[in-house]
């Protein structure tokens, strides 16, 4: 994301509050005040030309929009992501002015924030009247093509070149929208040649600070629907041991439109959903299907594949993510079987209407057309992942990308892979709200760490748990805040991971936690330091240029502890003596907790303590288990060191708090600042 600033050596950096004089001025908590008088006139195209722009010194990776004064709210939920799209680039181009426009896209958190921000408001019960009262801020629209799904996001980045909303051929005509560029027929149904045509024809009109990957459609639910169950694992089953070919009778929903045949996480807490690797469709004895999954072979059947993944020749998913198929039974069927080869934590619906829908993505474009950034969305394999590596190559060493990767687990793993290699940290945003509002509201952030004092060193077994996800931006302002906000944070010694890079794109966001934190709540930096990346990939001419950032942004936001992703080729691995030693002498980080790991390592590459996490993903007597197997072999005799990993998204602090209270008195919890203290007597 955003700019890769062109990496300056700041001996001090941005330490010390004067440094972060554009973040001046204190976030005012409580609820913000709601108006109910006429929207303010939209800005003329004098006053607009008076208003300042958005402004991005050369030492500051994300630029900082205007100072919101008074925000126009409406509630978006309702409409579809066409709408919301379009709203979200009106959005884009109306703030990068001066942040006027406001959307409630998630109840708690959208609110929670709007009430931290504290500004005047003025409620809109209509959320597409804002076209009208901003129709004299934007040029018109930019119509894609409903053939050619990535067109909807080069038009994005031509409604941030041409001060434009991306609209549909119907949307404008509606709106009264003249046509600034219409892309129906430009392209083919090829994003390689699509976002090819974008690099050639818009990358030079385009900020080189910031390159940004949202999907340009998803997928919505359908209401109404309704699914039959027929089968699903009863056990926490995260092996391969139930393991057979399935015979799934799928008669009770024939008679509609088709056959949607869903799989799901049975057990969506811990990581083990189901994993499918052949299916057969016999309608009254005959076969009108059978293919392996991950192969050309399932594509004809694949309706929905949602956040599921392909691995070792089969399809899985976890958690709450899903993959469905559809099929087309002859007229006449009176009995249709499904054999399905499938294994783990599986349970399986079937539906005879379509259950979902495809809509344009509208999330973060509000972003990408305020900044002016080029959006692509390309697979990080094969001649896309080429295509995405060259254009990761165009731009600067450190320079941030903004959003997300094609491909769930294989694509966050691949794309964030080649990130690291071409010398750029990633931010997950596409999920990000209101981004143009957060990146102008001023807020006060410490450039201290909290103060702490370490105990004695005593023969116990110190643990300190970590929540991680704090690289992600949208976790920091959707997920976090519900789990911050539960009464029981401040009870048990907790490190919360959070990007320092918010104090660029979400300084009110970031002062919250630091204002709002108890002694028992430390944050750290993470993974791996100001953005998401693999340090060991980095090349060795460019990575110091990220631990140098790194270390800026954290002695400017008060952070002296790391959390570390490093994935290499296969299972996570420490980082070596090259890495340790860019983050040791560039950083003030006290120590690394190495995630993904198993809770074996203990290390000091370059000088620095890595410390491996212990992880258990399901509820809390499984953790409680895992964690007394894990420290089985400990006799006692010296001081033993646990960095417990917490899931974020499925738990909160009232599951530390009852993990805390089952331990006994062998343990002591701490604060990551004080385990690393505490480590560090230990290795002298």
């Amino acid at each position: 994301m955003v700019s890769r600033r062109r990496f300056l050596t700041l001996s001090g950096g941005l330490a010390g509050a004067a440094a972060f004089t554009q973040w001046a001025g204190t976030a005012t908590a409580g609820a913000a005040p709601i108006s109910m008088q006429p929207a303010p006139a939209a800005l003329t195209a004098r006053e607009a030309a008076k208003n300042p722009s958005l402004v991005w010194p050369a030492n500051q990776v994300l630029p900082t929009f205007p100072q919101p004064k008074h925000l126009d709210v409406a509630a978006v939920q309702k409409l579809s992501g066409d709408d919301q799209a379009l709203l979200n680039t009106l959005q884009g181009v109306v703030n990068r002015v001066r942040p006027r426009v406001y959307f409630l896209v998630d109840n708690s958190s959208d609110a929670a924030w709007l009430a931290t921000l504290g500004l005047p408001t003025t409620r809109h019960d209509d959320p597409m009247s804002l076209v009208a009262a901003y129709r004299s801020e934007i040029s018109g629209a930019i119509v894609y093509d409903r053939d050619v799904p990535d067109s909807i996001n080069v038009a994005t980045t031509l409604a941030g070149l041409k001060n434009a909303v991306i609209a549909s051929p119907e949307q404008a005509e509606k709106y009264d929208l003249p046509i600034v560029e219409d892309l129906r027929g430009r392209f083919t149904d090829d994003p390689l040649e699509t976002y090819r045509w974008q690099v050639e024809h818009l990358w030079p009109q385009c900020t080189h600070r910031l390159l940004t990957g949202v999907p340009p459609t998803r997928t919505a639910a359908v209401p109404g629907v309704k699914w039959t169950q027929l089968a699903r694992e009863t056990n926490p089953v995260r092996d391969n041991s139930n393991r057979k070919v399935y015979e799934l009778d799928l008669s009770p929903v024939l008679g509609g439109e088709g056959v949607y045949l869903r799989f799901q996480d049975s057990f969506g807490n811990d990581g083990w959903g189901p994993s499918v690797q052949h299916i057969t469709i016999l309608a009254d004895g005959k076969q009108i299907a059978d293919f392996e999954t991950a192969t050309d072979a399932e594509t004809p059947y694949i309706f929905d594949a949602d956040g599921s993944a392909v691995a070792d020749g089969h399809r899985f998913c976890d958690g709450g993510s899903y993959f469905i198929y559809h099929f087309a039974p002859p007229a006449g069927t009176t009995t249709l079987t499904a054999k399905v080869d499938m294994w783990n934590q599986y349970l399986v619906t079937a539906t005879d209407q379509a259950p979902t829908r495809v809509e344009v993505f509208p999330n973060l474009r509000d972003y990408i057309v305020g900044t002016k950034a080029m959006v692509a969305w390309l697979p990080p394999e094969g001649a896309s992942g080429d295509l995405l590596a060259e254009i990761f190559g165009m731009v600067e060493p450190t320079t941030p990308y903004l959003g997300w990767f094609n491909g769930a687990v294989a694509g966050e793993h691949g794309g964030v892979g080649i990130a690291s290699e071409q010398g750029l940290e990633v931010l997950a945003a596409d999920f990000y709200q209101n981004g143009t509002v957060f990146s102008g509201a001023r807020a006060t952030i410490r450039p201290t760490p909290p103060r702490r004092s370490t105990p004695r060193l005593k023969k116990k077994i110190y643990l300190s748990f970590t929540v991680g996800e704090g690289d992600n931006i949208q976790y920091c302002q959707h997920r976090m805040r519900d789990i911050w906000d539960n009464d029981d944070r401040g009870t048990v010694p907790t490190n919360w991971t959070i990007d320092p890079l918010l104090a660029d794109v979400g300084p009110a966001i970031y002062a919250y936690y630091q204002r709002t934190a108890t002694r028992n709540d430390l944050l750290i930096a993470g993974p791996s330091g100001a953005g998401y990346t693999y340090p060991s990939l980095w090349p060795a001419d460019k990575l110091d240029y990220f631990t140098k950032m790194t270390g800026r942004y954290m002695r400017a936001t008060g952070l002296n502890v790391i959390s570390c992703f490093n994935i290499v080729d296969g299972p996570p691995a420490p980082p070596d003596e090259r890495v340790g030693a860019s983050y040791h002498d560039n950083t003030p980080a006290l120590g690394i907790v190495l995630g993904w790991e198993r809770g074996n390592q203990i290390t000091t590459p370059g000088g620095i303590p890595v410390v491996g996490d212990f992880a258990r993903f399901a509820d809390v007597a499984d953790y409680h288990k895992g964690l007394y197997d894990h420290v089985a072999d400990w006799d006692g005799d010296a001081p033993r060191f646990v960095a417990g990993a917490i899931q974020a998204w499925n738990w909160t602090p009232t599951e530390v708090v009852k993990l805390a209270e089952s331990l006994d008195d062998r343990f002591e919890i701490v604060r990551g600042d004080v385990f690393f203290d505490l480590l560090k007597r230990t290795l002298d």
